[in-house]
């Protein structure tokens, strides 16, 4: 399975022993390249020609006798969707043909090379996580845990939101809508709230508070307002980025992100609430962001386990945060960052963390969009405490995994193949 998301592809290569009622996952090889297949626009020969590097982990990993019934599939996500139709349209075909043409794996019929919705991302992700953590796949009703994960062009969120009765009488139940996920899996019926936010990835957020800035320039900053630096909240107080800023469709400027020479936590969380448009029209109550409904997590996911990852754990991790930690605790962590070097002390003793924040003048924005994103967005009470992971039993989080369990299905090339072998 491919993952050719909007900042880099990565390969999983899984070994599974089907013979019983849930398959076992046995092993798993993944590697992760940059960039992705967006960043090369319309050169989709040399996108396509980019997974060469992934796919020799196939060749070398699967074993000959079982590479032409090994099933493979490349799933693009946001980074292909902002790039318009005919540009993913075409970068898809090159990757398909290429995978036709040069290598033994047959691809999955149908949309195995695919832009994969961004429902279907946010529940294969639950998916994987959950089986991983044993909570599905079995008929006993256990409680599952949420997963929120935020890539570079978008972010998802799934749950499987209970609802308290009332008055003694029927509880409640999701409202019918393309939010709601009707799920079976190891016999038992899931309804899951899923979303996926395109634009909210953290890169995409980034984007936004940039773009803001400038217009904000660019109205009061006369004729060479492109000129001057940009006092930016979010950036490191002594620290400046040069950025690309879309400005119109045909339009493209590269300014100079300054930061501000006092830290400004406050003002670059304000940016970033102002970006998820909480005061958008609410349709059907209650709402996330940007108009979007979504049931209270409060209310109906009050206790349950929640896993942030990709994103969440890249720029936790490396600051010391440990496998769990609260919402409160993310804003010290956060304020120490936004409070520029003279605040850092705690981290020389953490390894890496002093590298990781010298080279990222922009870690601020990212930190601060996090916690707008869960706690002003998603309205995460921040008392909640969250789980950052990137791997669950040396396995890697995302929606891979939960994407390759269908293809075991009987019928499918790998299941026959695997008869073949037993016989």
């Amino acid at each position: 399975m491919v993952d050719a998301g909007s900042t880099g592809s990565r390969i999983h290569v899984y070994r599974f022993n089907n013979c019983g009622a849930t398959p076992e996952l046995e092993s798993e090889e993944f590697k992760m390249i940059t960039p992705g297949l967006s960043s090369y626009k319309a050169d989709a020969e040399a996108a396509a020609k980019s997974l060469d590097a992934l796919l020799e982990v196939a060749v070398e990993k699967v074993p000959d006798k079982l590479k032409a019934c090994t099933p493979i599939a490349v799933k693009a996500t946001a980074g292909l969707r902002l790039l318009g139709e005919e540009m993913s349209r075409k970068t898809l075909d090159a990757v398909r043909q290429r995978l036709e043409t040069r290598y033994p794996f047959p691809v999955v019929a149908g949309d195995g090379v695919s832009i994969m919705e961004g429902k279907d991302e946010g529940v294969y992700a639950w998916i994987t996580t959950n089986y991983l953590l044993g909570k599905i796949g079995s008929p006993e009703d256990t409680p599952t845990a949420a997963i929120f994960d935020l890539g570079g062009g978008s972010t998802q969120i799934v749950f499987q939101p209970t609802f308290p009765s009332i008055g003694g009488g029927m509880p409640e139940h999701l409202t019918p809508g393309d939010h709601k996920y009707a799920l079976n899996f190891g016999g038992r019926n899931f309804d899951l709230y899923q979303h996926s936010h395109l634009g909210y990835g953290l890169m995409e957020a980034r984007r936004s508070v940039h773009k803001s800035l400038a217009e904000t320039q660019k109205k009061e900053g006369g004729e060479d307002w492109d000129k001057k630096p940009i006092i930016n909240p979010c950036i490191i107080p002594g620290m400046s980025r040069e950025v690309t800023v879309k400005m119109g469709e045909d339009e493209e400027v590269k300014l100079n992100m300054t930061g501000p020479s006092e830290p400004s936590m406050p003002q670059c969380r304000f940016l970033a609430e102002t970006i998820l448009k909480k005061d958008k029209q609410c349709k059907l109550t209650p709402c996330s962001f940007n108009g979007v409904h979504q049931p209270s997590l409060a209310r109906t996911f009050a206790k349950e386990d929640v896993y942030i990852f990709s994103y969440f754990f890249d720029r936790t991790r490396p600051l010391g945060m440990p496998d769990s930690f609260t919402l409160k605790e993310m804003t010290e962590t956060t304020a120490k960052v936004c409070g520029g070097k003279d605040s850092w002390d705690v981290f020389h003793s953490i390894e890496g963390a002093m590298p990781e924040l010298l080279d990222r003048p922009e870690y601020c924005l990212d930190l601060s969009f996090m916690l707008a994103l869960l706690h002003t967005g998603y309205e995460m009470p921040l008392d909640r405490e969250v789980r950052i992971a990137k791997k669950i039993k040396g396995n890697e989080l995302g929606w891979c995994l939960g994407a390759s369990l269908p293809l075991l299905d009987q019928g499918n090339g790998g299941w026959q193949c695997r008869l073949t072998e037993t016989s």
